[in-house]
């Protein structure tokens, strides 16, 4: 396959040229012969990587149903993802293990790629619990993380802990061996969060939401993450942050930044009644609470976290970013990159950022035309 005339991502810059792929990008630059695909002066990214998302289309991966598995894998294709962590709630560990089984034996077609796992939950505070089930908080285990992580095939690459919890620390240090830790649904001030860091958590989950503001006085988490060089994700719906916070996070975390959808299985779907990890939820005019009020999580695509971000007044470099290379970074994943020999999975958008065609292997995917927000 040969695309002529696009605005080629690389590095962090657009640089106009062509490409030339099969399940692998072979060559960039100026390609004598004929265009399999003009671009038209279009852009030309990486799949997109979201590591925290729990579902869409009336599927949730922590229901643990393959069939959802394969549905969701389509819906992130359509919406530009390649590759994406299935991120479960706090559930009992029976209920986690079906979920982890259904990774252990999904088999991808020709969607999205299952990079993985998040486990969001249960080792959280319950006073920032935010609209996880308190019924199912826990202790920080070591032993359950491991036991999940083998029930997975090896696949959980990010768990979120409250690092003030008892235990928190010994769960970082080993829970570092195995995968990245988050911090986050924490109500931890600054001091317990640095000793977080340096016991080896990287990365913070949804920053600003479900965890202390920035304070002059009592920098928090949040301050803690900054000075600690951590990665932290950033919901950019508009609703869970503002948009003046987005800037700021942006300015404060640098390349660190991470866009996440933190997509429910009303992603993609009516406004109307829904569930999460047992609980109601209602989504009206695309927001998700439950009956007391409390936010969930999104009902966005990641592309369309992408583009409010830009609305926002985010370079789009910089947007582009931290919806591909940074994320696939902060959990590991080769991903996110265009440069030969990386794979080829690729998102062709217009001037307005409206998917084109997606590539993933370097195969178009079909369902790309139906593209769903």
């Amino acid at each position: 396959m040969i695309i002529k005339n696009a605005g080629i991502y690389l590095g962090r810059a657009f640089v106009n040229g062509d490409i030339r792929f099969s399940g692998t990008i072979d060559e960039l630059g100026h390609i004598p012969g004929e265009a399999d695909m003009d671009a038209g002066g279009g852009y030309l990214i990486p799949g997109l990587v979201d590591i925290h998302t729990h579902g869409a289309w009336g599927e949730d991966f922590s229901d643990g149903r393959p069939e959802g598995l394969s549905r969701l894998s389509d819906w992130y294709a359509s919406n530009g993802v390649t590759s994406f962590l299935a991120t479960t709630v706090t559930l009992r560990e029976p209920e986690l293990n079906t979920a982890m089984d259904a990774v252990r034996g999904f088999r991808r077609r020709d969607g999205a790629r299952c990079a993985g796992v998040h486990l969001e939950g249960p080792f959280l505070s319950f006073h920032r619990r935010g609209a996880q089930n308190a019924q199912n908080l826990c202790p920080p285990d070591p032993n359950m993380l491991l036991r999940l992580h083998d029930r997975s095939g090896g696949a959980v690459r990010l768990v979120t802990v409250a690092c003030e919890e008892p235990g928190a620390l010994d769960f970082i240090r080993r829970a570092s061996k195995v995968c990245a830790v988050s911090l986050g649904h924490s109500d931890a001030d600054y001091d317990t969060a640095r000793a977080a860091f340096e016991a080896g958590a990287s990365h913070v989950t949804h920053l600003f939401n479900a965890m202390p503001p920035l304070l002059h006085r009592a920098p928090g988490l949040i301050g803690a993450a900054m000075d600690a060089g951590a990665t932290a994700e950033l919901i950019c719906d508009g609703l869970h942050v503002h948009p003046s916070a987005v800037r700021a996070a942006f300015r404060l975390f640098g390349d660190k930044i991470d866009l996440i959808s933190d997509s429910l299985r009303c992603a993609g779907m009516p406004d109307g009644a829904y569930t999460l990890g047992g609980q109601p939820v209602r989504m009206s005019g695309g927001r998700a609470t439950l009956p007391d009020g409390t936010i969930a999580g999104s009902s966005i695509s990641l592309m369309e976290g992408l583009r409010r971000a830009v609305r926002f007044g985010i370079p789009l470099e910089d947007a582009v970013y931290a919806a591909t290379a940074a994320p696939a970074t902060a959990v590991g994943l080769e991903a996110g990159t265009i440069a030969p020999g990386r794979r080829a999975d690729l998102v062709l958008l217009d001037g307005d950022l409206n998917i084109k065609a997606v590539f993933i292997d370097g195969k178009p995917y079909a369902g790309a035309a139906g593209e769903r927000t």
